[in-house]
């Protein structure tokens, strides 16, 4: 259908989530048991045409979501089970996964390497940016802010805490970052201006420089090619499957954040990311302009069924943090 269809299709069915429950937090329910609303976005197609993108916990939930819907509309719609969407910092109980380059102590910094909070496994410093002049680096609130619960002025890490990292390898000071809400959010971001001293390669991605940020509103071409370089998987390709996802409950411990207008990617020849690489700046590979800014991830789903990764729009991210590129 044309993408004006599926956008109107998509407000429909979303209309009809609002009178679903909303996401419940592990602490409400059974151990080890969360709630997870559908997710809804588009799937491009050549020709600006696109499919409803339904992404499900489990397969009972697409079925009563479309219940009523026409069979000729079905056929226009991509429904995936992702089963339950988390934050990937790395799990504390998680062994060190090469690449190890990524995981010690490195100097110069540079994107992909650990970097977290002291009070923070560890996640990935997605890239150089500037706030106010100054360079800064970027990752997510849930690696540097430790999810709300961090105050500007605290020391940022690297290596992470889960890779070695001590007081004594301090490389930046927490300077701002985007605050949860019990509603919907945006991003999942936080930047860390770097301490007197501390050097960094804004551009020491696997390739080299990346180009200029890839502007909101900006149309994406169907399987849409790009790439990461992470703490945990290192450089990884992978696909844009949808964007503009609406409503992707993200658990973060025993808290379940909702997301809107979020990109969904699945990688290429292996997982795209795994825990670990929350905070990787993702990049389109045909003309390397940076795109999204990873924060989450499944365990299932995708065509090889090794999970889907959520990032955020770039440009969405810099312009809530007052970051420039």
């Amino acid at each position: 259908m044309q993408i004006d269809s599926a956008r109107e299709l998509k407000a429909r069915l979303g209309a009809r989530l609002a009178g679903w429950p909303a996401p419940v937090s592990a602490s409400g329910l059974a151990p080890g048991r969360v709630w997870f609303p559908p997710a809804l976005g588009l799937s491009p197609l050549a020709g600006g045409r696109a499919r409803l993108a339904i992404r499900v916990a489990t397969p009972a939930d697409a079925a009563t979501l479309l219940e009523g819907v026409a069979d000729a509309v079905r056929a226009e719609v991509d429904v995936r089970v992702i089963g339950p969407v988390r934050a990937q910092t790395s799990s504390p109980s998680a062994p060190a996964v090469p690449p190890a380059d990524l995981q010690r102590r490195v100097r110069p910094l540079r994107p992909g390497l650990s970097v977290a909070h002291p009070a923070v496994t560890a996640g990935t410093l997605g890239g150089v940016v500037r706030m106010g002049g100054r360079p800064a680096i970027l990752s997510n609130n849930h690696v540097l802010a430790a999810s709300d619960a961090a105050s500007v002025g605290d020391p940022v890490l690297q290596p992470g805490p889960a890779d070695g990292g001590t007081g004594a390898d301090r490389v930046a000071t927490l300077s701002a970052f985007v605050r949860f809400t019990a509603g919907r959010n945006l991003v999942d971001a936080a930047v860390a201006v770097l301490d007197p001293g501390v050097e960094a390669d804004p551009a020491g991605y696997p390739g080299g420089p990346l180009a200029a940020v890839v502007a909101d509103g900006d149309e994406v071409d169907p399987d849409e090619a790009v790439e990461k370089v992470g703490r945990t998987t290192g450089h990884t390709r992978g696909r844009i499957t949808a964007v503009e996802v609406d409503g992707v409950a993200v658990q973060y411990d025993d808290v379940v954040h909702t997301f809107d207008g979020q990109i969904e990617i699945e990688g290429v020849g292996g997982a795209f990311s795994a825990g670990g690489d929350s905070g990787s700046v993702i990049w389109r590979s045909g003309d390397r302009a940076p795109l999204a800014l990873l924060f989450a991830g499944s365990d299932v789903g995708g065509a090889q069924g090794g999970g889907v990764t959520f990032a955020s729009p770039l440009a969405t991210v810099l312009a809530a943090l007052g970051a420039e590129w």
